[in-house]
């Protein structure tokens, strides 16, 4: 994991890198990047050609300068539906051809239609601006100072090419063509340095939350490592005491040649253990391969009335009563099977918790519209917080004989339902279990009471 982390964070980082150079990122900053630059241009073109109608200052448009505003909105508004058509990233080579094919577009604008207003003081110089802006967001430094060289030189040129044609030169002008194209400078080194340190943040950003995850993985392997290493020890732990007891069981009664009713004791702690050693496979399998649930709607209390006939023998040599209560067409999505097996287990341990006399209460009803709870409720003392804090942990057990795998298989087949196994209260005379499963789409009946 680590390593492929490693791979997957160098080629983002390099990614990044090569985009600072010249790039507008990835493919849904270029399209709203491309939309907010047509949109300016279009947008600036139409409140110059309002202006314009608007005020005698300038005279009328004339008939060239609104055929070239048309092909530019044309040309502008095609590439905007273009653009947001696009599915997959553009090569580098089609995003420079695209960007200077946009800087070209503008500049020629705004350098064209400034010469025809044919006034010293046209208003569609301004149009330069939007090719700056681009130069800025895309280009490097020089590249951006190239398209600010040529926009400056479009604004003396078309200066020029007025008093050309309608003398005498007024030297005020081309000193408001300077101002303008400082101004032009200035802005598009601000927005470049913007652009330029925005996109250092973002590199680092990518690069602390490449470290972070290469930290988090690290963690999650070595956490796997350590409860792989517990399990295991866990497992070696349960599975030796057995063993060792056939074992010395089995080479005893090998010994025993005359007593035979020694040897017959010793055949008997052998299959015992035999036996227990059989269970606790047999535990440790259904924990770690638990089958996928087949649930169908089913009806809760059938399944709490089946576990309470099991345990009640066991129940009555505890000298503890088992009582239910559950609405009697409340339903829910459920493998019977399997939750009839966690549910034994929780049932099973609140009978030995129970002390004599007291009751274990089997109740179930909706929570919300779309959850079914099922409690298991026993008297007696609190569980110790060491113990409430592993209860659920694999191979931990209190009890003598145990295997540790009752709750924890019971959490396993609650959580393959959807669902949740939880201690919902642990005081003393109410330790409750709380198992949440999904609610089958049926209205549930009023609760029915029914004691056994």
């Amino acid at each position: 994991m680590s390593s492929n982390l490693n791979v997957a964070g160098a080629n983002v980082l390099e990614k990044l890198y090569k985009r600072s150079s010249f790039t507008a990122s990835d493919l849904p900053s270029f399209r709203r990047q491309e939309t907010v630059f047509v949109l300016l241009s279009v947008g600036l073109l139409a409140v110059l050609l309002l202006a314009q109608s608007t005020f005698s200052y300038w005279g009328p448009p004339s008939r060239g300068l609104l055929l070239t505003l048309f092909a530019v909105f044309v040309i502008n508004i095609l590439e905007l539906v273009w653009v947001h058509r696009l599915t997959t990233e553009l090569s580098p080579q089609t995003l420079t051809l695209l960007t200077w094919g946009s800087i070209a577009l503008n500049l020629a604008a705004a350098g064209f239609l400034t010469a025809l207003v044919d006034h010293e003081d046209s208003p569609y110089y301004i149009v330069a601006v939007v090719p700056v802006l681009v130069a800025a967001f895309r280009c490097s430094l020089p590249a951006l100072a190239g398209v600010v060289g040529i926009a400056t030189y479009l604004n003396f040129a078309t200066t020029q090419f007025y008093f050309f044609h309608h003398p005498p030169t007024d030297a005020g002008e081309y000193f408001e063509a300077g101002v303008a194209s400082l101004t032009f400078a200035i802005v598009g080194l601000l927005v470049w340095l913007l652009v330029r340190q925005l996109r250092a943040n973002e590199t680092n950003l990518a690069r602390n939350l490449l470290e972070l995850k290469q930290a988090r993985a690290k963690l999650l392997e070595e956490e796997t490592l350590a409860a792989v290493g517990r399990l295991s020890s866990a497992i070696a732990h349960e599975i030796r005491n057995p063993v060792a007891m056939i074992s010395s069981s089995l080479a005893m009664a090998k010994r025993c040649h005359s007593d035979s009713e020694q040897r017959d004791e010793m055949c008997d702690i052998a299959a015992h253990e035999a036996t227990r050693l059989e269970k606790l496979t047999t535990d440790f399998l259904s924990y770690a391969r638990p089958r996928k649930p087949e649930s169908t709607p089913h009806r809760v209390h059938d399944t709490l009335a089946y576990v309470a006939s099991v345990c009640r023998a066991h129940a009555g040599e505890k000298e503890v009563k088992i009582e239910i209560e559950a609405p009697g067409s409340l339903e829910a999505d459920l493998d019977p099977a399997q939750i009839q097996q966690a549910l034994l287990n929780l049932v099973m341990n609140a009978i030995d918790a129970s002390p004599k006399g007291s009751a274990v209460k089997l109740q179930s009803g909706r929570n919300g519209s779309s959850v079914v709870s099922i409690s298991v409720t026993n008297a007696g003392s609190p569980i110790p917080e060491p113990v409430l804090s592993r209860i659920f942990e694999p191979f931990f057990t209190t009890k003598a004989g145990g295997t540790g795998l009752g709750l924890a298989i019971a959490r396993n087949i609650a959580r393959a339902h959807g669902g949740e196994l939880s201690v919902a209260s642990n005081q003393q005379d109410k330790i409750c279990f709380c198992l949440r499963l999904p609610a089958a789409n049926v209205n549930a009946a009023p609760a029915l009471a029914a004691k056994e």
